[in-house]
């Protein structure tokens, strides 16, 4: 059995997965803040579903990339729980997360995430006969090279994740904007990416920004230029 979290972006999810299937998910995106709902939202539905964490086999949580504070908080919630109820944990890709919202689907997912400045948190997937596989490493690229790239590639090409409508305004070719219930990153995808994967100890789970947080950057910046 499988409790799957995710924070990282506007949207938070929770699911519980066991043995190949989802008995219990919930879903938020009333843009309240994680710190306040998260906990709250997975004790209900283990309450629900009349589970504790000494039944659980593991937690699994997107690890990015993501909003550094989003991701921040989903981490620290799994390491909390984990560590209490003496639980190893998986870390996913959120964008691989994404990805398995769509495994009836034959088709590219190409799972965007906004990143600002231009760029999106991107991976591209292959979703076929029920199996979802990776193409590419998760990267943060900008829109209009990722957009210069889908256009090479043939067949069906579902844009999903938070910087889908961001790709899909932006490129000159057509591609499917995914529907909405399936657009986002979901508990119910951490937990199908995250079945049959090796776990790691809380201590050992760690967020993956892809890139330095905006703050980091503009000091790195300011010492390059001679600035304090």
């Amino acid at each position: 059995m499988i409790l799957g979290i995710d924070s990282s972006a506007v949207t938070a999810g929770c699911a519980l997965y066991e043995n190949g299937k989802i008995i219990a998910e919930q879903f938020l995106n009333n843009g309240h803040t994680h710190s306040e709902t998260m906990l709250p939202m997975v004790e209900s539905m283990l309450n629900n579903a009349g589970v504790t964490l000494a039944d659980l086999d593991c937690i699994a949580v997107t690890a990015g990339p993501g909003s550094f504070t989003g991701l921040r908080i989903g981490i620290a919630a799994v390491k909390g729980m984990a560590v209490g109820a003496k639980k190893p944990c998986i870390a996913v890709s959120t964008l691989e997360a994404v990805a398995y919202n769509f495994m009836g689907f034959d088709c590219v997912v190409c799972a965007c995430m906004d990143a600002r400045c231009g760029q999106v948190y991107n991976a591209l997937f292959k979703a076929e006969g029920g199996i979802v596989s990776r193409l590419c490493e998760d990267r943060a690229i900008r829109a209009e090279e990722l957009s210069r790239e889908l256009s090479g590639i043939d067949g069906k090409i579902i844009l999903a994740g938070d910087g889908a409508e961001l790709m899909d305004n932006f490129t000159e070719h057509k591609y499917e904007l995914a529907p909405y219930p399936l657009r986002y990153q979901r508990g119910s995808g951490v937990c199908f990416a995250a079945a049959g994967r090796n776990t790691i100890s809380a201590a050992a789970l760690m967020p993956t920004y892809l890139r330095l947080p905006q703050a980091e950057r503009e000091r790195l910046s300011r010492e390059k230029n001679g600035g304090v």
